[in-house]
């Protein structure tokens, strides 16, 4: 072989070498937005009520109608980027850049920043799989690329939720979205496809486009957070149900069909004027939004690094914190029984060697305290001096458990008929009483907080100040209704009150991300804004529920009224423990003022008055609400001693009721409600009212009289006024 032939299969080899099989071209460079398209939508910002064209669900129209823009001036919504499915939207200098490894020269990511809030965001092309579904949420979520072609692909979860338009329609956190960059020469098309199967009902399809501009200067973009209007602690700005005055202005403008501007799949599409017009035309094939298929069920232990001395152990029931350090291991929470031993063998992963000194109860459900027992027999407790002397040995013998006090008279008061009781060892050792509690351990303070009446009478929440990790327990439960226990006390206000102070202890890094990390009882690792965004769902349907009350509907018109139905698909379920229905009752029940009629009321002879009728010796009424149902249970001894028990069964809403007694005097009974002290009760016969009572208590709730008319149930007229003392 000559020299020259060696040569150019040289060159032919390195050729080979140095081209893929399908060119790629490379997106890095200075890149501006061309605004000629969407430019009143991307600048200013979209109109209120413009969903045309949006195939989303009705959820995501609620939550659209409830928006108010005011939201924008709250302190903790201030300062957020946009997520990076909307960013190219906006003010949106772009600049891309590669990330190259020095040895190998491979590309490991790409990197954007955009002018907006300037966020970053990393493309990671090294083929690194996706976190868990238990790892945090961001704003640019988490993003893989891949080339087709000369086509950059991109496919991005771990999202928080965010939104399709800035006028309040929302993308959930648990959507994914597909980008598709595509390079023209100095042109940039940037594809965005929203695949959200909790707002969308078809995939949502976005394109923007830029220019290359190599001389384009990107400006910083601080951003301080600054009160701009003065509220009461944890006032959220939203439109109640019906009351948004703005939804038709963007239909009327523009002389749309005001059904048309509602949005839906339906007005992406040709076909739809055809509708509009009352014609008819065919209707092709249309992508269907494919909901996640569940995962299969996870069984195992799994361990994420927070920060600081601070892991998070998923899988054991409800959520478990790990602090550890050269003064040993403290745990927050212990997690359901059977798993105690799987735990410990975690714990001396984390910490070989190092002795569990405490665990935290933030409150009294065995998702969180059955591990109590058999954890706290392997740790000990540093004791000495007099409580040695007066105990013994057994005084540094496992790990001490603390708790507030009301979580150890929970769970040392006898248990339920179905329940068992729960075994002395598992019991809190060390209780505390008030608002806070504080330890130092492993070289950073431990501060216990108190929250009572949220979750439970019980809660407590704990912060690592150095490691700045918050452990919340059930107030905050970012993947369901939050679980209001109300025969433990728990309240929606109470609940309310919590998340806030967490948000008053949180403090985010930079753009209202990171900083304080959020471990939830339930649920992937969190931030402040998650924690922001489920305190505003709380809020505003404690708000709906609140103003149907004070309109004086009953609770099953409540449900009936659904004021949960955008939040549903998100936090709801039909099925399990605890259910959407169940999370409604609970708000309403926690909103509704303690019935004044509920008690055990005793006739007051000498104050009663009988015009017509013979009165008792002795009446006592016993009355409940439950289920939307008033029962009255009348005990009496007549006025010929004889002994009688009647109950009455009434409905809340006004509808037809039952009785025990038979009487060819009625046919029927029903009950109504006049005023928040006043009640009245009516007997029936072929139609027609025959007997009424008119029942009113009394301001100070110690009283009630009764006025009864008619014909009583032996046929005879009754004309009485009768007062009541209450007795329990």
């Amino acid at each position: 072989m000559d020299l020259r032939t060696a040569v150019q299969r040289l060159l032919l080899a390195a050729l080979l070498v140095s081209v893929p099989a399908v060119a790629q071209t490379d997106p890095a460079g200075e890149w501006s937005p061309r605004y000629h398209e969407d430019q009143p939508e991307r600048r200013p910002g979209p109109e209120i009520g413009d969903y045309l064209g949006l195939p989303i669900n009705n959820a995501a129209r609620l939550r659209g109608d409830a928006w108010d823009a005011s939201l924008l001036t709250v302190p903790e919504h201030q300062c957020k980027p946009h997520p990076s499915d909307y960013s190219p939207r906006g003010p949106a200098e772009l600049r891309i850049t590669k990330e190259i490894d020095r040895d190998t020269q491979q590309l490991i990511a790409y990197h954007t920043h955009i002018s907006w809030e300037a966020p970053e965001r990393t493309i990671w092309m090294d083929g690194r799989p996706h976190p868990p579904a238990y790892a945090p949420h961001t704003w640019q979520g988490f993003s893989t690329g891949k080339w087709e072609g000369d086509m950059l692909t991109i496919t991005t979860t771990h999202l928080k939720i965010g939104w399709i338009r800035r006028n309040g329609i929302p993308r959930s956190d648990r959507a994914t979205v597909t980008e598709h960059w595509i390079r023209h020469e100095n042109y940039l098309t940037w594809m965005v496809i929203v695949n959200d199967p909790v707002y969308l009902t078809e995939p949502f399809v976005r394109t923007t486009d830029f220019v290359l501009d190599p001389d384009q200067e990107i400006a910083p973009y601080p951003c301080e957070i600054v009160v701009e209007i003065q509220r009461p602690r944890g006032a959220i700005p939203h439109h109640l149900p019906g009351t948004n005055p703005f939804l038709n202005e963007f239909a009327d403008k523009h002389g749309l069909p005001r059904e048309a501007a509602r949005g839906g799949a339906e007005t992406m599409y040709p076909e739809y004027m055809a509708k509009m017009n009352g014609k008819t035309a065919p209707v092709g094939s249309r992508p269907v939004m494919q909901a996640a298929k569940p995962a299969p069920p996870d069984t195992g232990l799994h361990v994420l690094d927070v920060q600081g001395n601070v892991k998070m152990l998923v899988g054991a029931g409800g959520n478990i914190t790990v602090q550890s350090g050269s003064n040993g291991v403290l745990l927050v929470d212990a997690g359901l029984e059977p798993f105690a031993g799987r735990v410990f063998a975690e714990i001396q992963q984390i910490a070989p060697g190092k002795p569990l000194r405490y665990i935290i109860d933030t409150h009294v459900h065995p998702d969180h305290v059955g591990g109590n027992e058999a954890l706290a027999k392997k740790g000990s407790t540093i004791a000495g001096g007099t409580v040695v002397a007066d105990i013994g040995g057994s005084a540094q013998e496992g790990a001490a458990v603390i708790a507030h006090e009301e979580v150890l008279n929970r769970m040392s008061a006898p248990p339920p008929a179905n329940e068992k009781a729960i075994p002395f060892g598992a019991l809190p050792t060390d209780t505390y009483a008030g608002s806070q509690k504080d330890l130092y351990f492993n070289g950073e303070a431990v501060q216990i907080f108190h929250e009572p009446a949220a979750h439970t009478d019980g809660d407590s929440i704990v912060f690592f100040r150095r490691s700045d990790v918050l452990s919340a327990g059930d107030i905050f439960t970012p993947e369901r209704y939050p679980i209001i226990d109300l025969e433990r006390g728990g309240n929606v206000q109470g609940l309310i009150e919590g998340l806030n102070t967490i948000i008053d202890i949180t403090v985010p890094a930079d753009k209202q991300e990171g900083g304080t990390m959020v471990i939830p009882g339930h649920g992937r690792l969190c931030d402040e804004a998650d924690v922001v965004e489920y305190r505003d769902m709380l809020t505003i349907v404690r708000d709906r529920v609140q103003d149907m009350i004070k309109k004086g509907m009953s609770l099953e018109q409540v449900k009936a009224a659904k004021p949960t139905e955008d939040y549903d698909p998100l936090y709801g379920s039909d099925t399990g423990f605890w259910t959407t229905d169940k999370f409604v009752e609970a708000v309403y029940k926690s909103l509704s003022p303690a019935d004044p009629f509920v008690g055990k009321w005793k006739m007051n002879p000498a104050k009663s008055q009988y015009k017509e009728g013979m009165p008792p010796k002795e009446q006592i009424a016993t009355i409940t609400v439950a289920g939307g149902e008033m029962t009255v249970n009348v005990a009496a001894i007549t006025a010929d001693g004889k002994k009688t028990l009647v109950n009455y069964f009434i409905p809340y809403d006004g509808g037809m009721g039952k009785m025990s007694e038979t009487s060819p005097a009625y046919d029927g009974i029903s009950g109504k409600h006049i005023g928040p002290n006043e009640r009245e009760i009516s007997r029936w016969k072929d139609g027609k009212v025959v007997f009424t009572a008119r029942s009113v208590v009394s301001a100070d709730g110690k009283s009630m009289s009764t006025v009864s008319k008619g014909i009583s149930p032996q046929g005879k007229p009754v004309d009485a006024s009768l007062v009541y003392d209450k007795i329990e």
